[in-house]
């Protein structure tokens, strides 16, 4: 037996961290298991003082044992030649340099940032984009600059009414579906890579789901449900790499502005406009059945609830000029519009609800999965895309909001 390990040794190239380990960890494990969470897998210190990695021993190493089981990742075992370089790694001494990136996702946006900068704007007119490498469309709205009263008299987290002024952007004309968000899901439908830096593979992406996530209610046309913040953000991310267009999710501020199309009130009759629970079935329905509102935007109100940027807080008074709550936790963060589940009370431009841990509470997985939420069968979203492009570093802060911290 000592024998058949000498050999072993004796045989195994030296491996190079920044080569070999560092991007098997990015790629499969830092999303979920960064800086702050309970598994922290972001330093070579923070694996020795888990007992994560014991140099020299991958038999006695959770992080080898469970790649080599295929009990991690949750997405999928890791090929044979990537979990040979961990074991190697951890048998040399589990060299970690110095200098070696924590986090190429800084990077990574970096490379997204050069490629919109370079990416011809549009007028203000509205527009289809078709995903590079695919047949999938969407449709883009345009949304002038202008100033509006946000907020309403209804109910006390609606208030103080304030005045705001929101810059020019395009909005998705009906919320992300089912076609377009499962090209995220599973890389292979969308011809990665589309660039040659590499960016869009380099993007997490979510894990296997462990239940078919429509719930059996509809994928061809259908909106897409039930992810998390975390993976509305991402796929906004992934998106932009794809199109060379920026795209985030919309700031509450941006979310009402839109829905309100000019108008202080809600579009009138509702069922014109929105599937609830009084027309709705019991389920979602196809994307841009109904009405649009006055400013070519279906479904803002109804069918599903959408993301926006915001982390749930209180209003501030005062004239404001872009307002965005930044994230620095999972919970709570900003749901808009109501859906096909709730009341014609709660299907208004003005109704703010607050997510909640309660929304994966049936989650199997330990920890709890970043990227799905089994409980909110009635949640989705939809992008924009700002007229004055970000910096890389502005990018960065949306794409990767609410999780800094982030231990789900």
């Amino acid at each position: 037996m000592l024998g058949a390990v000498v050999l072993h040794l004796a045989l195994a190239a030296h491996v190079d961290f920044r080569a070999s380990v560092a991007p098997i960890l990015e790629r499969q494990c830092t999303h979920c298991h960064g800086a702050g969470a309970r598994i922290d897998l972001s330093s070579r210190q923070r694996l020795l003082d888990q007992k994560i990695v014991i140099p020299g021993n991958p038999a006695k190493s959770p992080l080898y044992t469970s790649l080599e089981k295929g009990s991690m990742p949750p997405g999928g075992k890791l090929t044979t030649a990537e979990i040979a370089s961990i074991r190697d790694w951890i048998e040399q001494g589990a060299e970690w340099p110095a200098s070696a990136p924590r986090n190429t996702e800084a990077q990574n946006v970096q490379q997204i940032h050069e490629r919109i900068l370079a990416h011809r704007q549009e007028k203000p007119e509205p527009y289809k984009v078709t995903i590079p490498n695919t047949t999938i469309s969407y449709a883009m709205a345009p949304v002038a600059a202008g100033d509006f009263l946000m907020g309403s008299s209804a109910k006390p987290d609606e208030q103080p009414q304030h005045k705001v002024h929101v810059d020019a952007f395009w909005m998705q004309a009906h919320e992300v579906t089912w076609d377009e968000y499962r090209l995220f899901m599973f890389a292979n439908q969308a011809g990665e890579t589309t660039h040659k830096d590499g960016a869009v593979d380099a993007i997490s992406r979510p894990t296997r789901p462990y239940v078919e996530m429509s719930f059996g209610m509809g994928i061809d046309g259908y909106p897409a449900i039930s992810m998390t913040q975390h993976a509305a953000n991402k796929y906004a991310e992934w998106l932009s790499a794809k199109t060379g267009e920026f795209y985030r999710l919309p700031t509450e501020a941006e979310w009402e502005y839109a829905c309100r199309a000019g108008a202080s009130e809600n579009p009138s009759p509702i069922d014109d406009y929105a599937w609830y629970s009084k027309n709705s079935d019991g389920k979602y329905a196809k994307v841009a059945a109904k009405k649009p509102n006055a400013w070519g935007l279906y479904d803002m109100l109804g069918n599903v609830m959408e993301w926006t940027l915001d982390a749930y807080a209180p209003y501030k008074d005062g004239a404001q000029t872009n307002p965005w709550v930044a994230a620095t936790q999972p919970y709570p963060q900003v749901a808009r519009g109501g859906s096909w589940n709730d009341p014609a009370d709660a299907v208004s431009c003005a109704v703010r609800v607050a997510s909640d841990a309660s929304w994966k509470q049936q989650d199997p997985q330990l920890p709890k999965s970043i990227w799905y939420l089994t409980d909110a069968q009635w949640l989705g979203f939809r992008l924009v895309r700002p007229a004055k492009i970000a910096s890389a570093e502005e990018m960065y802060k949306y794409w990767n909001n609410g999780v800094e911290h982030d231990e789900r």
